[in-house]
């Protein structure tokens, strides 16, 4: 091991104990963010600095592996990169314009290394390498990231930057949603500054390619500088692009022990990288810049505020959620390659399937003007692309897992009085999905099977994903139908209202499973229910496989993307109907039977907590008056599902998914997305307070509540009763207090969700002026 002395021992611990000191002088909520919730098992979280939304997210990439770049130790570091995701499956996505310091001679390309810690921090991370002894910290601003390297005093002070590293390189070329290099290019331009650019294609959503640059600036000057091309090094200054991989390796004086970095990002141009820097990095004082970006989200973070008591555990987990919730979709207002004009410009949708049912509801409580900005941003993307996205990443359209959901973002912004939002384009992008097909690039945008869900009503097997393609365009309709009804086009609500109800086209009455009756389940074109799935292209041999409502994917030789359902299972799917859930009860026999139908979901095991269809389930109960147990189930999912350790996610988080749907929970809320109510339940926290815009407040408050006083008896909205189990979105927005009065038992609160006079659509709020519309 190599020895560290004293000094820079000692260098290290002032580092380390400054954001303490800092800490221990202001009680902040960004202390309670704990990057490494999530970042093991299956979360898949980023676990380096990040702003709200911001464009930079440096971190170590271990291996080409992993999508966020990020393994748990002892995992090798290749370096460190300055584009990540977080919590996505599926392929891997970006990883570029890797630096790595090092410690040996200028003679090679390979300088991978081993931690031998780390710390994971908001807006700070760094490690401590086994081999060379050198400390690295990284924290960041919005478009350039900040490294400061501390390196032994006998050791070599080397810097290697690679333009062509990316995550997701595979062997074999072209492969499904592994990166692909296409081209890359460097030049010292003094002794101080590097500059270029990479390009890669493909990745998750098999993307057209993508063009990073970067500027990077020293405060110390290098000494020796060398480039390289492929795998040969030379002494020139610069490589140019010849679709090979380049780099520059970079020594500085022995004196220096210390070496501070900026790496400015663009998607524009380099130079448009070296203003980002100097315009958001204009000093060289590592500290200030980590305390600009802890108060960027302390400023988020104070928007909800919860009681001083709660366990420590718990504030943790809430306010992480918060954090996570808000990594992305990202902002590049400005670096869009693509064209030019004054409206907001969001990538990284990473997938709208995933992200519209929590994320987007969080965002529009805690940041509106944000989610306007994102909705905005959608909208723009149509008017440009042709297509709003239900995924986009690297400036590019993809991939589509089930309906075209930015709708349902769009409805959640209109019910919700969103102002400033063009709402008569936002329709015309709707009705673009709902009757345009893609044209063959049904994978990127659009609606997969248009044709035959028009003229059938359903779409049939056989088409990828016919299964909740046929739930999720029913949804996306009738949140077509709530726009077109607030715009005052009657015709078209009233379409798209009767549209709505096509999954019952594959409901299939007489199927039974663990005795239950009803199912969406397979059909043909020509309207026959399919016991049996076949498989393969043989015009001669016509194999089949049983397909039942417990079933996921076909066997190993059927392509799982291509199966009838998304990720989940039938008796998920046939649960997840958001838009009506008194038709799904009415298909299941009644109330009664409803009830069972969910106890008998969740006590067999069918519930999946790592999947979003499911994500509404638990609170199902709603519907047939028994908020008490909508409750039961949502601590019991809570309680063995997650927790404040790097395990603490159970699934992929979904860019905020997984997250937004606990930080929801935990305060006793839950958003029907594209509609303008939360269900109430009981919540984990005693106490959680909302500061709104024009300085209004909200505040939800338990009376009693604890582990045996568990269930509300009754509740107060600003000091006056209120029997039903859900609130209306403009009830929150314009201030006040609702009150939860716990006991030991369920009481009579509850029965209904509203009274039976209002309805469960639209409503329009005042302060939606007219010329937003």
């Amino acid at each position: 091991m190599t020895h560290i002395p004293f000094k820079v021992s000692l260098l290290r611990l002032v580092f380390l104990l400054l954001p303490v000191t800092v800490a221990a002088q202001e009680a902040r909520l960004s202390d309670y963010v704990d990057p490494r919730i999530g970042s093991e098992g299956l979360g898949r979280v980023f676990i380096g600095p990040s702003c709200p939304y911001g464009m930079v997210k440096p971190s170590p990439d271990c291996t080409v592996h992993p999508n966020s770049g990020w393994l748990p130790m002892p995992e090798q570091v290749n370096g460190f990169s300055q584009v990540h995701v977080s919590g996505t499956g599926g392929g891997p996505k970006y990883g570029n314009i890797l630096v790595m310091p090092f410690g040996k001679g200028m003679d090679q390309l390979n300088h991978i290394d081993y931690r031998k810690d780390e710390t994971i921090r908001l807006g700070y991370y760094a490690t401590e390498f086994q081999r060379t002894g050198i400390y690295t910290e990284i924290t960041t601003a919005p478009r350039a990231s900040f490294y400061r390297f501390t390196y032994p005093e006998d050791s070599l002070k080397s810097l290697l930057v690679d333009a062509g590293f990316f995550l997701g390189e595979q062997p074999t070329p072209d492969a499904r949603e592994a990166q692909q290099f296409v081209g890359s290019e460097i030049q010292i331009i003094s002794d101080h500054e590097v500059m270029g650019y990479t390009r890669i294609r493909g990745g998750w959503n098999n993307g057209r390619a993508y063009t990073v640059y970067f500027y990077a600036v020293t405060d110390h000057p290098f000494v020796q500088t060398a480039t390289w091309k492929g795998s040969q090094i030379s002494n020139e200054r610069y490589q140019p692009d010849s679709q090979q991989k380049t780099g520059a390796l970079l020594r500085f004086p022995s004196s220096a022990n210390t070496i501070q970095l900026k790496v400015g990002i663009s998607f524009i141009s380099s130079l448009k990288a070296r203003e980002n820097v100097w315009n958001e990095i204009p000093h060289w004082s590592f500290e200030d810049t980590r305390q600009a970006l802890l108060a960027q989200w302390e400023n988020l973070l104070q928007r909800i505020d919860i009681a001083s008591n709660t366990p420590e555990k718990y504030k943790r987990m809430f306010y992480t959620g918060i954090y996570h919730t808000m990594l992305m979709p990202v902002d590049r207002t400005g670096e869009n390659p693509l064209w030019s004009d004054p409206e907001p410009y969001y990538d990284d949708f990473y997938a709208i399937w995933d992200t519209y049912r929590t994320s987007t509801p969080l965002i529009t409580l805690i940041d509106p003007q944000r989610e306007t900005d994102i909705v905005r941003s959608l909208i723009n993307i149509y008017k440009r692309d042709g297509y709003m996205p239900d995924a986009r990443s690297g400036n590019c359209n993809g991939r589509t897992q089930g309906g075209s959901n930015a709708e349902i973002v769009i409805a959640d912004a209109f019910v919700k009085g969103l102002p400033n939002i063009d709402y008569h384009l936002a329709l015309e992008a709707m009705l673009k999905d709902a009757t345009i097909p893609p044209g063959g690039n049904e994978e990127a945008e659009g609606r997969g099977g248009l044709i035959p869900y028009l003229e059938l009503g359903y779409i049939p097997y056989g088409i990828p994903r016919a299964g909740n393609r046929t739930i999720e365009y029913s949804y996306c309709d009738y949140t077509i139908a709530l726009v077109a009804k607030g715009l005052g086009k009657t015709d078209l609500y009233q379409q798209y209202l009767k549209q709505s109800s096509n999954w019952k086209n594959l409901w299939r009455a007489d199927y039974e499973h663990a005795g239950v009756k009803g199912f969406i389940l397979p059909r043909d074109k020509e309207g026959n229910w399919l016991d049996k799935i076949p498989f393969g292209n043989s015009h001669i041999q016509k194999p089949t496989f049983t397909y039942t409502p417990v079933t996921f994917e076909g066997p190993w030789y059927t392509p799982w993307w291509n199966m009838f359902f998304y990720e989940a299972s039938s008796w998920e799917y046939s649960l997840s109907i958001p838009h009506d859930v008194p038709g799904l009860i009415e298909q299941c026999g009644g109330k009664e039977k409803f009830d069972e139908r969910l106890d008998i979901f969740f006590d067999k095991g069918f519930f999946n907590v790592n999947n979003e269809p499911s994500f509404l389930t638990p609170c199902l109960y709603h519907w047939v008056g028994r908020p008490d147990k909508s409750g039961d189930r949502i601590h019991e999912i809570i309680q063995k599902n997650y927790n404040d350790g790097s395990a603490g996610l159970p699934g992929n988080d979904d860019s905020g998914a997984m997250s937004s749907w606990l930080v929801f929970h935990m305060m006793g809320l839950y958003p029907n997305a594209g509609q303008d109510y939360y269900l109430i339940h009981t919540p984990l926290l005693t106490e959680s307070r909302f500061h709104l815009q024009e300085g209004k407040t909200f505040t939800i408050k338990t009376e009693g509540l604890s582990e045996k006083n568990k269930y509300i008896r009754s509740i107060l909205l600003n000091g006056k009763n209120y029997p039903y189990s859900a609130i209306r979105h403009n009830d929150i927005i314009k201030g006040g207090e609702l009150v939860l009065k716990m006991g030991p038992s369920p009481g009579n609160w509850g029965s209904k969700l509203f009274p039976e006079s209002e309805e469960f659509n639209i409503q329009l709020f005042n302060h939606l002026q007219m010329s937003s519309l």
